[in-house]
């Protein structure tokens, strides 16, 4: 504290800050890359450890005697739904009733806000129908959930099986804690998110719903069951929620203790992962590049297990004895194998090292703007070199974020008339609109200085780049504490940028290392990084199709879901990134 609060010392430290500043922004840069880098090694990286005690292995019945009769089932399923041609609501509601459920279906339809090419739909409707075994010697205040894609084609008949194979083998048991909730989903996700919005009484997405005529209890954990094949052999893990979202650690620990009791060989993200083994760089490096919204519930996906080893999905009968909701262990962390994590107290510090960049660049400009101004000789202070206007300021800031809200809005709104005059599609016309806007977007500095009155002063631009610096610092703290993942993707790329950046750099250079970093060609990038990762290598075109669908499938997951990726870049980071466009290019 002392250093502090005395003048003297304080001068110092500041003085020695500045004067050292770009040294010590590199050093701080490596060693935020050398400290994610590191995290795939011990210490780093802890071993996963079971923290809630209700959940202990020796607690529950391990025994699911009618796998065959669940397999059975599935081929029922398989057959009236292809009679069908859909989902069988009817025999469903039959099915579920037979079992001692009470039975409620739900329809929904929802209109995209443009054709999704991917999955060859636009207008979507459909029907959840789900089943309720109430809780019998308890409050019926609390629920889990069970829950199974009804999928097009052959995919998951045997998930929907085994659910009902589940819920008949359940109703005969009488230390039921909880509701639990069978769920059969039509249309995936789309289906899934309209079944919670009821449930909880909410609609932030759009979607038309029908209220639910039953409830159970408030949720406590959820389960989501996905089988491509009668024969298991292996299970696999998938974590991802919305936005980043994970569930606590207890669960997949849970899962992972599960399969070594079992003898059941368990992956993570599809990657085989040896139990013993330290993690290794892929394995965490891949961990940024898995974000996106692919689930709402905690899902298992399930593949090819033999069915007389269906016992395994009785550890879910291990939350039937949680007395409270899943809090003792961690909700922040990642996961570079399923042996180990790293808690939150240990990767953020990488990120602090590069966000701890952009505060020693705030602190140079503002003892530079600080600073008395020069005297001439005949004592008169340079009122040009130290008065910004304010003008030349709030332009940059105005014009980048309605360049950010255009971004965000127009590509939908004006689909119809890109359609009319363009030979294209409307999913095309949408990505084409927002590529064309992102590009104009190159030209504000020079629309910027139009709109002024004057010539900015030499200190206009030091104020516009601490005022960008301290907003990037705030943008990319939020977004690491929400999803880590992102936020150092984003402070990778975007910190030395704005680090360095200044009116005085080689024009055409740092353009050129602007545009590489810009988040538009880090998304290009991480397309054929992943790809990579995947050991599925693409050619440029191919990659440069997966970049156009990877754009449309991000303004539909926030249309359709609510994700924020695409908001996030349209509304905040690319008009900060412009803010430091423009200053390269300041007058």
């Amino acid at each position: 504290m002392g250093l502090l609060s005395d003048p003297n010392r304080r001068r110092a430290l500041i003085n020695l800050l500045t004067r050292l500043n770009a040294p010590i922004c590199a050093v701080c840069y490596i060693a935020g890359v050398a400290w994610f880098m590191g995290l795939a090694f011990e210490p780093f990286t802890l071993r996963t450890y079971m923290s809630e005690n209700a959940m202990g292995s020796t607690m529950v019945e391990e025994r699911f005697p009618a796998g065959e009769r669940a397999l059975a089932t599935g081929r029922e399923f398989a057959a009236h739904k292809k009679r069908a041609g859909g989902m069988p609501v009817d025999w469903l509601v039959k099915t579920m009733q037979s079992r001692g459920l009470e039975v409620f279906t739900q329809k929904f339809s929802r209109t995209l806000p443009f054709p999704d090419e991917n999955k060859e739909r636009y207008m979507v409707k459909g029907t959840n129908v789900y089943g309720i075994l109430r809780a019998p010697r308890a409050p019926r205040t609390e629920a889990l959930v069970l829950t199974a894609p009804c999928s097009p084609g052959d995919d998951n008949n045997q998930a929907v099986g085994l659910l009902l194979g589940l819920a008949q083998y359940f109703r005969n048991q009488i230390y039921w804690a909880k509701d639990i909730i069978f769920l059969v989903n039509e249309h995936d996700l789309i289906g899934m998110q309209a079944w919670l919005e009821g449930y909880h009484h909410t609609n932030t997405t759009g979607i038309d719903w029908s209220p639910l005529q039953g409830r159970g209890g408030s949720i406590q954990a959820a389960l989501s069951l996905e089988l491509s094949s009668d024969i298991i052999t292996s299970l696999d893990l998938v974590l991802e929620g919305l936005n980043g979202q994970l569930p606590n650690l207890d669960l997949a620990n849970l899962f992972y203790a599960f399969c070594q009791k079992i003898g059941v060989t368990c992956t993570i993200q599809g990657k085989p992962c040896c139990p013993d083994h330290d993690a290794d760089g892929n394995e965490a490096s891949q961990r940024p590049t898995m974000g996106g919204p692919r689930a709402f519930f905690t899902c298992h996906h399930c593949w090819q297990v033999r069915t007389n080893d269906f016992s395994f999905i009785n550890q879910i009968l291990k939350l039937n004895n949680l007395l409270e909701r899943l809090h003792q262990s961690y909700f922040f962390y990642l996961m570079p194998s399923l042996s180990h994590f790293v808690s939150i107290g240990y990767y953020m510090p990488a990120f602090g090292l590069l966000a701890v960049i952009l505060l020693l660049r705030a602190l140079d400009l503002w003892v530079q703007l600080a600073t008395p101004p020069v005297r001439t000789e005949d004592g008169i202070a340079d009122l040009e070199q130290s008065s910004p206007e304010v003008l030349s300021v709030l332009t940059p800031l105005v014009i980048s974020h309605l360049t950010g809200a255009a971004l965000y809005f127009f590509p939908i709104q004006f689909q119809a008339t890109a359609v009319e005059h363009f030979p294209v599609s409307e999913s095309e016309a949408v990505v084409l609109t927002a590529i064309a806007i992102y590009t104009a977007g190159l030209a504000l500095p020079h629309n910027t200085h139009r709109l002024l009155s004057g010539e900015g002063v030499e200190q206009d631009w030091r104020v516009l780049k601490l005022i960008a610096v301290l907003y990037m610092a705030v943008l990319l703290g939020c977004t690491a504490l929400i999803n880590f993942s992102l936020g150092f993707i984003l402070a990778l790329t975007l910190v030395p940028m704005a680090a360095f950046i200044t009116p005085h750099r080689p024009k055409v250079l740092s353009a050129f290392i602007m545009v590489i970093l810009s988040p538009a060609c880090t998304l290009l990038f991480l397309v054929f990084f992943f790809q990579d990762l995947q050991e599925i290598p693409v050619s440029f075109e191919d990659g440069w199709m997966l970049f156009l669908s990877v754009i449309s499938q991000g303004i539909l997951d926030h249309s359709l879901y609510g994700s924020l990726v695409y908001p996030l870049i349209a509304l905040m980071v690319y008009p900060c990134w412009l803010l430091f466009w423009n200053i390269l290019f300041w007058k």
